[in-house]
């Protein structure tokens, strides 16, 4: 008898560690506005109790910030990490206007942005625009409370947009355009043909130029070392947000992020954006994970349905997203195909149907 109880406790036991296991939980989320901090403090704890383990937190570029809201969330038992996009910045006093980003038709990335008024792409060749960011990036994570750094919009803008998002800018995008098609700067130029000979702008088409496209890859990636090597002398993890693949990332917004020396990789597999469905997450998933080749770690990325129920007759695609039962399925493709864990776009766009299949899902 005193047999069978041991062989029944050590049973019980190891099917309670079974079921305790759960599934790493990261969460895209800014702020802190003009909330107190009775009010993040109660945010943050419920987003605990819920199943968020690490926040990606934009908070704009002060250390104060991070410092206040960091302290927050180590208290309410969370890992705190700066969201801080790159290579978009708006025009201040600590930029030069020379800095931005030049298209195929001769424009500024400043004075012509790209589809949206925020798409002021800075210029990965310049070197003020690396100690810009080295500076930026640096300064928080001195900050205690700052557990890491994560990169945002480190890339060129889009030179092809998603196919989803085709049609919410009256576009059709069959190939690389000269206005979307960045950078042509005179340092970029100048570089360009110092290294292989070519005068890209002379280049009738310069999509056709497989050394054009590496060029831009070794910017990007270049950069982001340097700020790998930067933040880790902070003794702070770096990771970054990126685009799927990296086969799609390269062929859209000139991310190999496959070289990049960071700890972690959260590729934003918002299957919607291409017209997929979620069996699509499980797919990039597997690429990614492969990609990284155990040198680093993939958080697949998430993108949820603030308003399920009007998903089908909502007309834009950044309102669409994984509906509940699709969220339970990304989660489990996602895990099965090599990822550690899953980040959310973002909880507060989480209806109170998702967060009971989420509950189940990362269990």
């Amino acid at each position: 008898m005193k047999k069978t109880l041991i062989l029944f406790f050590v049973l019980m036991t190891a099917s309670v560690a079974i079921h305790a296991k759960k599934i790493p939980v990261h969460a895209w989320l800014g702020g802190p506005g003009k909330a107190t901090d009775q009010e993040i403090a109660t945010y943050f704890a419920d987003l605990k109790s819920k199943g968020i383990d690490v926040l990606m937190y934009n908070g704009g570029h002060d250390p104060a910030t991070y410092e206040r809201v960091g302290k927050l969330a180590h208290e309410a038992g969370l890992e705190f990490n700066a969201w801080i996009p790159t290579m978009v910045q708006a025009y201040s006093n600590k930029l030069d206007s020379s800095w931005y980003a030049v298209n195929g038709l001769g424009e500024s990335a400043l004075t012509h942005p790209a589809y949206v008024a925020h798409y002021t792409f800075l210029c990965p060749d310049r070197e003020g625009v690396y100690r810009f960011l080295e500076d930026l990036y640096v300064n928080i994570a001195k900050v205690p409370y700052v557990d890491g750094i994560h990169l945002d919009f480190i890339r060129f803008p889009d030179v092809i947009l998603a196919r989803g998002l085709w049609k919410k800018y009256n576009l059709v995008m069959d190939r690389e355009y000269p206005q979307f098609d960045y950078c042509y700067c005179d340092s970029c130029v100048a570089h360009f043909k110092a290294q292989t000979g070519i005068d890209i702008r002379s280049v009738k088409d310069p999509s056709a130029v497989p050394e054009w496209k590496q060029f831009r890859y070794d910017q990007i990636t270049r950069i982001v070392n340097r700020l790998a090597d930067a933040v880790h002398k902070e003794e702070k993890k770096i990771s970054a947000a990126v685009f799927p693949g990296p086969s799609i990332a390269k062929k859209i917004v000139r991310q190999e992020w496959n070289k990049w020396n960071l700890d972690a990789f959260y590729p934003m597999n918002y299957n919607d954006f291409y017209l997929e469905d979620a069996n699509w997450v499980g797919k990039m998933t597997k690429e990614e994970a492969k990609a990284v080749k155990g040198k680093s770690i993939v958080y697949s990325g998430l993108f949820i349905c603030p308003n399920p129920a009007n998903k089908a007759l909502e007309l834009d695609p950044e309102n669409h997203g994984l509906t509940p039962e699709e969220l339970g399925k990304a989660i489990k493709l996602s895990m099965k195909n090599g990822a550690v864990g899953v980040c959310l776009f973002t909880p507060d766009r989480m209806t109170e149907e998702h967060w009971k299949v989420f509950a189940k899902a990362i269990h």
